[in-house]
């Protein structure tokens, strides 16, 4: 008996198994491995442009002029002469670790180099070179002991045996990351310059197009960026930019687009709005909150439109499109909710809303009475996976859409039946 006592305080002490049974469970989920970069090194890497590359994970699209950029996901920019668009040529490639984001104005593309903003002359893309640096406009993810940080994670998927007590965790933590959207997963492939004249195709002034899943924005001559928590505004200075203010929104910012002196963000778990008459100084009005999904907005008249989705990054479960009142910018209120089935990007032209549906296709509604848009569905296409949209006005109302499928465009000027213009594809 004199040992019975020890050792039952031994079993309570050390949460032994005494008495319990072990248990193990096979689970699959996405693991995530942080991309550490040194700093100096990136920072001293010569950057400029090279022959073309073959679209492998396209990103993020942007248009200016006949001057179409495609983002290949933390790894670089495709430039595309986009003079033609029933025939888009590939004209040249920037290497430029950890991009994700970037505007263009006045001749000066904008693009982030892992947490840098680096700024380069695209009058003639075929020999882009350095114009100026700003360092540390965007937060990393990680540091670690020895200086490097992380901007991206890869993400892999991983089937393991473990304990119980870890599958729980895995269950509780192992879905996030605070740049979901932007994994990298790129190898590519060198191909031929284009031959002829592209010296005309980006204007020397003026703003150029994002769509609705971007982190950078131009508006009232100041660019404004947002990270997984940080809004920050900055001015022009020749071709570098100088931050003017730093504002701590809260977590899992997403994308940014402004709107009649407003800059509406999208978060995982609400939308935020922002006054910008002071552009230098843009202070908050109101937040619209909503279950935690990846979020998406767009904005026309008293309506902000929202796309929320779920799956591993978002970690919620909702498919749907909120309609947002917003016509008290102090009180946005939700008016509608539309169920879809995993909605990523969305953009408006006139009166018709295009909607990115993953691996559903992309949707067209006639928003006329945007209350009833879910019975004025215009058309959908199930053929191909899609991420954004850019819709543009013109003599040819036209829409870029890029996806995991590659890029494609379409002539909208009849709303209800689109004419497939071009594709880029990807190769893998």
């Amino acid at each position: 008996m004199r040992f019975l006592l020890p050792a039952l305080l031994g079993c309570l002490l050390l949460f032994s198994a005494c008495g319990k049974d072990t248990c193990e469970q096979t689970t699959t989920y996405t693991k995530l491995t942080p991309v550490l970069v040194d700093p100096a090194d990136f920072r001293a890497l010569p950057l400029t442009s090279e022959a073309p590359r073959e679209l492998r994970f396209p990103g993020k699209i942007y248009s200016y002029g006949n001057l179409l950029l495609i983002n290949e996901r933390n790894e670089g920019i495709h430039f595309i002469d986009n003079s033609d668009k029933t025939d888009p040529q590939a004209i040249a490639y920037l290497p430029l670790g950890g991009n994700t984001d970037f505007v263009i104005r006045n001749g000066i593309l904008y693009a982030n180099h892992y947490t840098d903003l680096v700024s380069f002359d695209v009058s003639d893309p075929l020999a882009l070179e350095v114009l100026g640096r700003t360092e540390n406009v965007r937060n990393p993810l990680e540091l670690d002991g020895e200086g490097r940080i992380a901007t991206y994670y890869n993400a892999e998927e991983v089937t393991e045996t473990v304990d119980c007590d870890a599958q729980q965790f895995i269950e509780a933590w192992g879905f996030g990351c605070w740049n979901c959207d932007f994994w990298a997963q790129a190898e590519v492939f060198d191909a031929n310059f284009a031959s002829g004249d592209v010296s005309n195709i980006a204007p020397s002034s003026g703003v150029g197009t994002g769509g609705s899943m971007a982190r950078f924005t131009v508006y009232k001559d100041r660019l404004y960026t947002v990270d997984d928590a940080t809004l920050r505004a900055f001015t022009f200075t020749g071709p570098t930019v100088e931050q003017t203010s730093e504002t701590q929104l809260w977590w899992g910012i997403e994308t940014i687009i402004p709107y009649n002196d407003h800059l509406f963000i999208g978060s995982q778990t609400g939308m935020f709005i922002y006054e910008a008459s002071d552009p230098d100084n843009p202070t908050r009005v109101s937040v619209f909150q909503h279950a935690r999904a990846c979020d998406p907005v767009y904005v026309k008249d008293d309506y902000a439109y929202v796309t929320l989705r779920d799956g591993t990054p978002c970690a919620g479960f909702a498919n749907q499109l909120d309609l947002v009142d917003i016509s008290d910018m102090s009180n946005p209120r939700l008016a509608e909710s539309f169920q879809m089935q995993h909605p990523h990007g969305l953009g408006i032209l006139d009166e018709s809303l295009f909607v990115c549906e993953g691996d559903f296709g992309l949707k067209a509604f006639d928003i006329s009475d945007p209350l009833k848009l879910d019975n004025n569905r215009l058309w959908t296409d199930r053929d191909r996976h899609t991420y954004d949209v850019i819709p543009l006005g013109g003599d040819t109302p036209t829409l870029l859409v890029v996806g995991d499928d590659g890029f494609l465009q379409l002539d909208i000027s009849n709303a209800e039946k689109p004419v497939l213009l071009s594709t880029i594809p990807v190769t893998r």
